[in-house]
């Protein structure tokens, strides 16, 4: 793709930050494919199937026909009505994979973009993992519009995909156009606000005799059909009371039975949909070239621009105290690593918010994350995996920056005059792992390099070393996310490996409060080893990590010992005490010990405090924890029953089924240790009819029939004895 010089100058007022984001197979790449075609920003429609897609350029994505990693475009839009009709709105585009395995790249824009578009399967409705992107989307407040796809697919149902958004996901969603015809015969939409003059209007579609003939994009306003004047009066009057519901004035001019002009209510509805208190629903099908341009009109009208948002605020690292940022080029620089990519071309990019300020090509920036100064080399636009280089970049802004050494996803970058730490990214988990090793000699460094740097890139990948095996093992979100993480290791780093089986993460944790004494002597002539350490841990609600507490007092133990006591608890929990897996879910609190003036050093308190929980963990009840899995298969009614049985075998906990169009779904929280091979194994059982969707809910406790087989079978030799 060819990258031509972007229009930069434009008002914060006139920019949106936005995010695709659906289950995986609604829709999301094709519609930004049309996304980019209308704004002049391609001249081909490009095909998933053929891996011609503009977002898509990974070669493992082009191979799957799926996102693995979200890309960044930018792109202008003119809207044909609204509130900003006929203004030259930029539009900072990111397109993020549906696949669970992927969920990172979700989590990670939702959190530095302003708006989103939720791509909807109007055959299927809402999806689990539509659920989670929403959720994702709540956590960090992103006001959604929805686009209801696939309207052209049989058993396309626009009412019944607003109503299950509505009953799934708690939104407010609320029709904005309604479809003319459904499935073969969907042709076109109805815009229920359309304007003064006339009222709700007809849009219709142009056929075309190919799903990629950008012809297939031209329309005509027309009248509505007559069979739907009662529905679209219906709707309409619905849409206006829900828009008058939200503001004072208009719900007094609605309960007055005045007329209120169509530009007031877009305004309304735009307040509305960034207080997230309104979903707009629209229809369309992005594959064959209908709906798109009134939802990219609707993403200009209704999507919050930076102007629109709160300023930010985040602390100051020294005082700890809240500070505000105002979103605007004339404050101090406030910005937001959000995503680390290795270029082939350009090496290390970092992917950057700019939320106040200008960020410099050249200029010497503050991590105030890891307090390091990093110098910025280049400044770059991205369009997908094109660049175009820029000088500046402003509030606003989402860019990449070349040349930042130390700066990972989640970090802050400001002017260390005016220094800001902003919030955060957290990640899941990982709950899959497996070991990895060099096939040769000579890939023994390049395996360490590859891994380090596709660490870099994904928070949700984790490296390790097994130090009762000497092996490495690699954990991350599924088979598929590992898989795609060797693959990549291969053709982008030339690492030929050998691959073990994958085995599920379990975890260790204790049931009850304990105490352990933790003592480290040694004397050999010269100055001996001193560490004594009195530690006392309890069990923290499930999922609540691990906390590590000071209660020492008197000066029992002095208190630059206390990290070195830490740092030992630290290692000891990382390696595990059962079966050698991470202990989660655990407070340790130092409340008592002693030292010697001559004697007592970091590495004996370290080694005292490794000590101590050992101890104390020989009295508290170890369990290990397992991955439970939230699985949703869609099937024919005739495969219900078989697969219902199978899932029972597996430790299966069934919550419930229920019909969803022609198919039947069943929910189910199924442990991953038992879903080896599932998917192939449900499709031998359905005639290849059905398909399932997985993804991590919580950890349970193991069975401790089974505990004792795989403390058996890890050979672990630290294991705490009862």
């Amino acid at each position: 793709m060819a990258v031509t010089k972007t229009k930069r100058d434009y008002p914060l007022d006139r920019i949106r930050n936005i995010g695709i984001i659906a289950h995986i197979d609604a829709g999301k790449t094709t519609t930004t494919e049309r996304i980019l075609f209308y704004t002049g920003k391609t001249y081909k429609i490009g095909n998933i199937d053929e891996g011609t897609t503009t977002t898509d350029w990974m070669e493992q994505e082009k191979e799957r026909g799926i996102t693995i990693v979200s890309a960044a475009i930018t792109a202008s839009w003119t809207a044909k009505s609204g509130p900003f009709q006929d203004q030259e709105m930029r539009i900072n585009l990111i397109d993020t994979p549906g696949h669970v395995d992927f969920t990172v790249e979700v989590e990670r824009s939702l959190r530095v973009l302003d708006g989103g578009v939720i791509v909807l399967d109007a055959a299927s409705g809402v999806q689990s993992q539509t659920e989670t992107v929403w959720r994702q989307a709540n956590k960090y407040h992103v006001p959604l519009i929805a686009f209801a796809n696939k309207m052209d697919v049989v058993g396309a149902d626009f009412l019944g995909t607003i109503q299950s958004a509505r009953d799934r996901l708690g939104a407010n969603a609320i029709a904005y156009n309604l479809p003319i015809g459904a499935e073969t015969s969907f042709k076109g939409v109805v815009d229920l606000l359309g304007n003064d003059e006339k009222g709700a209007f007809a849009i219709v579609w142009e056929q075309s005799g190919s799903d990629f003939d950008p012809s297939g994009s031209k329309f005509n306003i027309t009248d509505i059909p007559e069979d739907m004047k009662i529905a679209v009066e219906e709707h309409r009057n619905k849409l206006i009371e829900e828009i008058c519901a939200t503001d004072e004035v208009l719900l007094e001019q609605f309960l007055n039975g005045k007329k209120i002009a169509v530009n007031d209510l877009k305004l309304a509805l735009r307040k509305a949909v960034i207080a997230e208190k309104i979903v707009p629903v629209m229809a369309g099908s992005s594959l064959r070239n209908k709906g798109v341009q009134p939802m990219l009109d609707n993403v200009v009208n209704f999507l919050p621009s930076p102007q629109d948002l709160p300023e930010i605020k985040g602390l100051d690292p020294k005082t700890q105290e809240e500070k505000i940022f105002q979103n605007v080029k004339d404050a101090p620089l406030g910005a937001l690593a959000f995503k680390i990519q290795v270029d082939p071309h350009v090496g290390r990019l970092t992917y950057v918010r700019v939320y106040s300020g200008i960020l410099k090509s050249g200029s010497y920036l503050y991590n105030s994350t890891k307090d390091v100064k990093e110098r910025v080399g280049r400044v770059l636009l991205m369009h997908a995996n094109d660049r175009e280089e820029i000088d500046e970049a402003f509030a606003g802004e989402i860019i990449a920056v070349v040349g930042l050494k130390d700066t990972v996803t989640g970090d802050t970058l400001c002017d260390d005059s005016n220094p800001i730490v902003l919030e955060s990214i957290t990640f899941a988990e990982p709950v899959i792992s497996l070991a990895i090793e060099p096939k040769t000699k000579s890939d023994q460094e390049k395996l360490a390099y590859s891994l380090q740097r596709l660490g870099e890139e994904d928070p949700t990948f984790r490296v390790k070393s097994n130090p009762e095996t000497g092996q490495t093992i690699i954990s991350g979100m599924g088979e598929l996310h590992l898989e795609i993480i060797v693959d990549r290791m291969k053709r982008e780093f030339k690492v030929e490996a050998n691959i073990g089986e994958p085995q599920v993460a379990y975890r260790e944790t204790i049931q009850k409060e304990a105490r352990g004494e933790g003592k480290y002597i040694r004397q050999t002539g010269g100055r001996g080893q001193y560490g004594h350490c009195l530690l006392r841990i309890e069990p923290l609600p499930r999922g609540q990590g691990r906390e590590f507490v000071s209660e020492v007092v008197g000066g029992a133990i002095p208190r630059e010992f206390i990290p070195a006591i830490e740092k030992g608890v630290i290692e000891k929990e990382d390696t595990g005490m059962l079966a050698g897996f991470p202990v989660t879910d655990i407070k340790v609190a130092v409340y008592d010990g002693s030292y010697h003036d001559v004697d007592s050093s970091e590495i004996a308190f370290k080694i005292a405090g490794s000590l101590g929980l050992s101890e104390a963990a020989k009295e508290a009840d170890m369990i290990l924890l397992e991955p439970i899995m939230k699985v949703e298969v869609t099937t024919p009614e005739e495969f219900m029953g078989d697969l219902i049985g199978d899932l029972s075998s597996k430790r299966a906990q069934i919550l419930g089924t229920e019909k969803r169009h022609n198919s039947s779904v069943i929910n189910a929280l199924v442990p991953l240790a038992e879903l080896g091979g599932y998917i192939t194994a449900i499709r031998s059982m359905s005639q290849g009819r059905a398909s399932a969707y997985i993804e991590p809910s919580h950890y349970e406790s193991v069975p401790s029939n089974i505990t004792q087989k795989i403390v058996a079978s890890s050979g672990f030799t630290g294991r705490v004895e009862h």
